[in-house]
C-alpha cells in the first residue's frame, strides 16, 4: 500500500506527462475493443504497456535527475516506500495543479485510473483484476482510504486544540474553565490588534439584528425591559441598579458612600430605596457583584425594609454576613452562596455569574438575561492574566456571551481617563517585596485597603519570607483577614501573627504592622499612629511606613496630611509603585467592548468625568453616538418597539446615617451643622412675666464658635443693648406670640453682628416665662 500511494505521488510531479498517459489510456482502451480481443489477452496487454510505460518513465527521470537517488527523507528510495504516509504531508502541491489545470471531472478521472494501476495485488505471471468492494481482503487499500486526509488537497489536516472551557455552557447550570495565560494573552493580544479605530462590519449587522429582534419582542408583548440606576453615578459610591421587566425586579449590588467634607457629624450615606419600596411585591433579589463597601454597605440598612434573599460569591458573602451579624439581621435574611459559571432564575431573570479580577477576590461580572435580551453588568473590573488568587478573567465567556448577541453593556468606567493597561497585582508584589529587601533594618508599617485580600497576602508571603512577624491593626482589617482564612483565600503560614501586646518582645527590624488608614481616616488606626494617640504603636525613625493604595477623589488631602505627621517623627514614606488599581484602564476598555460587541452602551461606576471619558473612548470605537447612553441617577432607561429610549425618572436622593439614627438627619440639619461649623452660636436667654409680659430679667448673651467673649465684651454689651430694645418694641405694639418675639429679637441681632464682624452666627433666642 505504501509502496503505491508513493508511486501515485511521484506521478504527480509532472502533470503534463499524467495527462499524456491519460489519453494514452483512453486511445488504448478503444484499440482493444475494436479487435474484439478476449478478457484475458486484453489483461496481458494492458499489464505490458503498464511495464513498457513505468520503464519508460524511470529511464526519463534517472536521466534528467541522475543525482536524485534518495527520497524527501534522505534514506534509499525503498526506505522512503516503506516510511508509508510519514512524508506524505508535503506533497499536496502537485495535486492542487492537477485541480486547477484539469477540472473535478478528469481529477476524479486519473485517481481511479492510478488506484486500479497501483494498488491491486502483482503476481509474476499471474493477473487478478481488483474486485469491488475488497476492503477487507485487501488491507493496504483499508489503510489508504484511512490516511487519505494526509494527500487529498480538498481536506485540511485539523489538529484540535484544547478546549478553552470545559463543562456545561450558557442556559445550564454551570461551566467551568481552564484558560492558560499564553492563551489569555493571545486572545488580549489578538482583540486589542484589531481595535483599528472601527468595529467590523459585522459587529455592526450583529447590533441590528439585535434592535430587529428587540422590536419584534415587545411587538408580541406590553412588557419592555428597564434599567433604572438608584445610585452609583456621577460619584464614586453608593451603587446600585434596578432592572425590570413585566413583574420582575431585579437590584444588583447596595453600597453605601461616605460623606463629604461638609457633612458634619454624618457617619454613612445610603441611596434612597423609595422606587424599591413602592415595587415590593416586584423585587425577587439582590445580587451582588463583590465585597465593597460602596457595593454592599447599604444592604443591613436597605433589608430592614425589603428583606428578599441575597446573592453572592463566597467572599462576597462572608463579608455580607458579618454586617448582617453586627446588625442582628442574619437569622433574618436569606442568604445564598453561588460559584462562577452559576445562572440562577428571578423571575423573568435569568443572572449568570462571570469571573473577573478586581482589588477583592470573588468579583463577578454579570449577564443578565430576560425575554428582552441580555445585559452584561462588568461590576468593578480589572484584565489581569496574574492574579495572586484563582484564575484570571473568563475573556472566553464574554466572547461566547458576545457572539450570542448582548443587548447593552454596563462597564466599569472608574479609569477610562487613563491610557494603557491596569497593571498587574503581582507587580506590586514584587516591588513590596524588593522594599523588603531594602529595609531590613527598620519596622515596616503598610496600610492599605482591608478588602484587598491578595495585597495581604503578598506582604504576608514577604514578611514570612524575611522572617518577620505580622501585627494586624484596624478592626475592619481584621474582619476581612479572619473571613478570607476561615474561607481558605488568604494563607497565612503558622506561627507568623502576633498580637499588638507582643510587638514589645521583638525587634522592630522583625516585625510587619498590616493597619487600616490608607485614606487618611480620622479614627483608623494609621491616623491615630500619626498623631500619636495609639496606645501600643508609637511612629520614630526606626519606621518605613508604606501606603499601598491611591487616595480616592475628595481624599487626597486627608492622606496627605497624615504623611506630613509621619514625616515630622522621622518615618520614612513611601507611596510609589506599590499599588495597582482594580479598575480598567483604557486598553482593558476596548478590549471588553470588542469581546462583547453591545448593541447599546452605558458607562457606569464613577464620576462624571469617568462617564464621558467612556463615552468618547467608546465613539472611537465607531459606536454612534445615540447607542451611547451617560445615564443620571433616578433615570429609567427602556428598551421597547423604540430601540432604547430614557422615558421618565424615578425618586432618588441620599439617606443620611447618624449613629444609630436613619434618616433622621436631613438638608435643614446640615445646613444648620455647616452654619454652626463656619460662624458659630449666640444665645440670647431673657424672662417675661406670664400674663404682663413684662421683661423681668435679661437679655444675657453667650457665644461659642463665634467670637471669644472675654476679648468682645463691648461687643456683648451692645448686642445686649439692641435685644433689649427689640424686646420692648415688641412689647410696645402688642406682640404676644412668643415665635414673632424670637423672630424679632434674631433678626435685629443678626444686622447688628454682621455690621460688627461680616458674619452671620447662629442666633437662638431662649424665653423663659415666669
Amino acid at each position: 500500500m505504501a509502496f503505491g500511494k508513493k508511486e501515485i505521488k511521484k506521478d504527480k510531479r509532472n502533470t503534463a506527462k499524467n495527462k499524456k498517459e491519460l489519453l494514452k489510456k483512453k486511445t488504448f482502451k478503444k484499440e482493444t475493443g475494436k479487435k474484439g480481443l478476449s478478457e484475458k489477452e486484453t489483461e496481458v496487454k494492458k499489464a505490458e504497456a503498464k511495464k513498457t510505460e513505468v520503464k519508460k518513465t524511470e529511464a526519463k527521470k534517472s536521466a534528467a535527475r541522475p543525482a536524485v537517488k534518495k527520497g524527501l527523507s534522505g534514506k534509499p528510495k525503498a526506505d522512503v516506500r516503506a516510511a508509508g504516509p510519514n512524508i506524505l504531508r508535503k506533497s499536496k502541491s502537485p495535486e492542487k495543479k492537477i485541480t486547477g489545470k484539469t477540472g473535478p471531472e478528469k481529477q476524479k478521472e486519473f485517481r481511479k485510473s492510478t488506484e486500479k494501476r497501483f494498488f491491486e495485488e502483482k503476481k509474476p505471471g499471474k493477473k487478478k483484476p481488483e474486485k469491488k468492494g475488497s476492503d477487507k481482503k485487501n488491507p493496504a487499500k483499508k489503510e489508504s482510504t484511512q490516511n487519505n486526509h494526509l494527500t487529498r488537497p480538498d481536506r485540511e489536516v485539523m489538529f484540535p486544540e484544547k478546549e478553552i472551557r470545559e463543562g456545561e455552557v450558557r442556559g445550564r447550570k454551570k461551566h467551568e474553565k481552564t484558560v492558560s495565560p499564553g492563551m489569555l494573552f493571545s486572545a488580549r493580544k489578538n482583540a486589542v490588534n484589531n481595535l483599528s479605530g472601527n468595529l467590523t462590519e459585522r459587529a455592526k449587522s450583529g447590533r441590528g439584528d439585535l434592535l430587529n429582534n428587540l422590536i419584534e419582542t415587545n411587538k408580541e408583548s406590553e412588557q419592555t425591559l428597564k434599567i433604572v440606576p438608584l445610585g452609583g453615578l456621577e460619584q464614586i459610591g453608593m451603587n446600585i441598579t434596578a432592572f425590570v421587566y413585566g413583574d420582575s425586579i431585579v437590584v444588583v449590588d447596595c453600597g453605601l458612600a461616605f460623606p463629604e467634607d461638609d457633612m458634619f457629624g454624618i457617619d454613612l450615606v445610603i441611596p434612597d430605596t423609595t422606587f424599591l419600596e413602592e415595587n415590593l411585591d416586584k423585587v425577587k433579589a439582590f445580587v451582588i457583584t463583590h465585597g465593597h463597601e460602596d457595593h454592599i454597605g447599604a444592604l443591613p440598612y436597605v433589608l430592614k425594609k425589603i428583606n428578599v434573599p441575597v446573592y453572592g460569591t463566597r467572599l462576597t458573602m462572608g463579608i455580607i454576613e458579618n454586617k448582617l451579624r453586627e446588625h442582628n439581621l442574619l437569622n433574618t435574611t436569606e442568604r445564598h452562596v453561588v460559584s462562577f459559571g452559576d445562572v440562577i432564575t428571578l423571575g423573568q431573570f435569568q443572572v449568570e455569574f462571570i469571573k473577573t479580577n478586581h482589588s477583592i477576590v470573588d468579583a463577578a461580572a454579570l449577564a443578565i438575561t430576560s425575554p428582552a435580551g441580555t445585559i452584561v453588568h462588568t461590576g468593578d473590573f480589572k484584565v489581569d492574566y496574574t492574579p495572586v488568587y484563582g484564575d484570571a478573567i473568563d475573556l472566553q465567556r464574554f466572547a461566547e456571551l458576545g457572539n450570542d448577541g448582548v443587548l447593552a453593556l454596563m462597564c466599569d468606567s472608574t479609569n477610562s481617563n487613563r491610557p494603557g493597561h491596569t497593571p498587574s497585582e503581582k507587580a506590586v508584589g514584587r516591588n513590596i517585596d524588593q522594599i523588603f529587601r531594602d529595609h531590613s533594618d527598620t519596622r515596616i508599617i503598610i496600610a492599605t485597603f482591608a478588602s484587598n485580600v491578595d495585597r495581604v497576602q503578598q506582604i504576608i508571603d514577604s514578611a514570612y519570607k524575611y522572617g518577620r512577624k505580622v501585627v494586624v491593626e484596624g478592626r475592619s482589617m481584621v474582619n476581612i483577614i479572619e473571613t478570607a482564612t476561615k474561607l481558605d483565600v488568604l494563607k497565612i503560614p503558622e506561627n507568623t501573627l502576633i498580637d499588638t501586646d507582643q510587638l514589645k518582645n521583638y525587634p522592630g527590624e522583625k516585625t510587619v504592622i498590616i493597619t487600616t488608614g490608607s485614606q487618611g481616616e480620622s479614627m483608623a488606626a494609621l491616623s491615630r499612629m500619626a498623631d500619636g494617640l495609639h496606645r501600643k504603636v508609637t511612629i520614630g525613625p526606626n519606621d518605613t511606613v508604606i501606603f499601598s493604595s491611591s487616595p480616592i477623589p475628595g481624599n487626597e488631602k486627608a492622606v496627605t496630611a497624615v504623611i506630613n505627621k509621619l514625616l515630622l517623627k522621622g518615618a520614612d514614606v513611601i507611596s510609589q509603585d506599590v499599588h495597582a488599581s482594580g479598575h480598567p484602564c483604557q486598553e482593558d476598555v476596548k478590549l471588553i467592548y470588542h469581546l462583547v460587541q453591545p448593541r447599546y452602551c452605558i458607562p457606569v461606576h464613577g464620576e462624571y468625568r469617568h462617564l464621558k471619558a467612556q463615552a468618547k473612548l467608546l465613539r472611537g470605537l465607531g459606536y454612534d453616538k445615540q447607542d451611547i447612553f451617560i445615564l443620571h441617577s433616578g433615570d429609567v432607561l427602556e428598551f421597547g418597539k423604540d430601540g432604547a429610549v430614557v422615558r421618565e425618572k424615578v425618586q432618588v436622593g441620599n439617606i443620611l446615617v447618624d449613629g444609630i439614627g436613619v434618616g433622621d438627619v436631613g438638608n435643614v440639619v446640615l445646613r444648620d451643622r455647616q452654619h454652626l461649623a463656619e460662624d458659630g452660636i449666640v444665645i440670647v436667654a431673657f424672662a417675661l412675666e406670664s400674663g404682663s409680659c413684662q421683661l423681668l430679667s435679661g437679655p444675657e448673651i453667650t457665644s461659642r464658635g463665634f467670637v471669644y467673649i472675654k476679648e468682645a465684651d463691648d461687643m456683648m454689651t451692645g448686642a445686649a443693648a439692641v435685644a433689649e430694645e427689640s424686646i420692648y418694641h415688641c412689647l410696645e405694639t402688642g406682640v404676644t406670640d412668643w415665635n414673632r418675639f424670637k423672630s424679632a429679637v434674631k433678626d435685629s441681632l443678626s444686622d447688628f453682628f454682621w455690621k460688627k464682624t461680616q458674619r452671620r452666627p447662629v442666633i437662638l433666642p431662649m424665653i423663659l416665662e415666669v
